[in-house]
């Protein structure tokens, strides 16, 4: 097993002003990470909007295995986290604190603080597991609970006539498993549909992060995000993610078909606490 300390590439807290000139580039480096999964790597992301932590696993050859004590101030990386997990790729495995278990593409969990150890592995190295991993500050300890896709009842959202149609599968959430701040779900967007997270909207009490995927290597997604009255964009490949403070809004709409997981910690985990903003009122 590879065990070492693991690197994370930082991200700080924007307020709306601050990107009121910003050129594509600077965007895209505030609130964009381009590259989440690497093959016998683990890659992750700092985020000082709600001090979440977010990234990819990838084990190849070895197991891998997070470790962030010094970085964190802790002993062990979950000391004073909690962590929510899915596998958007080949066959895995998670074995948490000695208790393994295995793991199909859109199986996740739910890891509460104080879990000492989490090792993640692959079933092939040639189709390897890629665990899409998000972990937020928690307060306390909940049971570790595993969410298969096979036990999730997905929220069905949109019309059809308006391209939005979708199903929104949620983990991390108050219906599936206790937590402190975080919650977590993927979302499929039906055939013919394009459109996420419409009509859009705010939540100044949590941010959000997304990680869009499952695209062919020629399909975008065009990411709105800012103020409703000042909207900037990100055009977004397969297997990146962007950071999604909590002033701004998120919808996106593809050039074709995709799926995303969405991520959120902040004051509370009411799933519907949001602030609709009306189509007429984006500029």
């Amino acid at each position: 097993m590879i065990k070492m300390e693991t690197k994370y590439k930082t991200y700080y807290s924007h307020a709306p002003s601050d990107i009121e000139y910003n050129s594509t580039e600077q965007l895209r480096n505030n609130f964009l990470t381009d590259k989440i999964f690497e093959p016998g790597e683990i890659k992750l992301n700092y985020t000082h909007d709600d001090r979440m932590i977010f990234g990819g696993v990838t084990p190849t050859e070895e197991p891998l295995e997070i470790v962030l004590n010094d970085s964190l101030g802790v002993d062990y990386f979950l000391e004073r986290r909690e962590l929510g997990v899915i596998n958007i790729g080949g066959p895995g495995k998670i074995k948490i604190d000695g208790n393994e278990e295995p793991m199909k593409k859109q199986d996740g969990f739910y890891i509460g603080k104080e879990t000492k150890e989490i090792i993640y592995t692959s079933d092939d190295k040639t189709n390897p597991a890629k665990f899409y991993v998000v972990s937020a500050p928690a307060h306390k300890k909940y049971p570790t609970v595993k969410l298969a896709i096979d036990n999730i009842a997905p929220l069905e959202l949109g019309e059809k006539e308006k391209l939005n149609e979708r199903s929104i599968f949620q983990y991390v959430h108050p219906n599936q498993c206790e937590s402190c701040q975080l919650q977590m779900g993927y979302t499929v967007l039906s055939e013919g549909s394009v459109w996420n997270t419409m009509p859009p909207h705010t939540h100044e009490r949590r941010m959000e992060t997304y990680l869009y995927f499952d695209m062919d290597k020629d399909t975008r997604v065009m990411h709105f995000m800012g103020r409703p009255d000042e909207t900037n964009h990100l055009v977004i490949s397969n297997e990146q993610a962007t950071i999604s403070p909590s002033w701004s809004i998120h919808c996106g709409v593809g050039t074709s078909d995709y799926t995303f997981i969405w991520a959120m910690c902040g004051e509370n985990i009411t799933y519907t606490d949001m602030d609709n903003i009306s189509i007429d009122e984006l500029k």
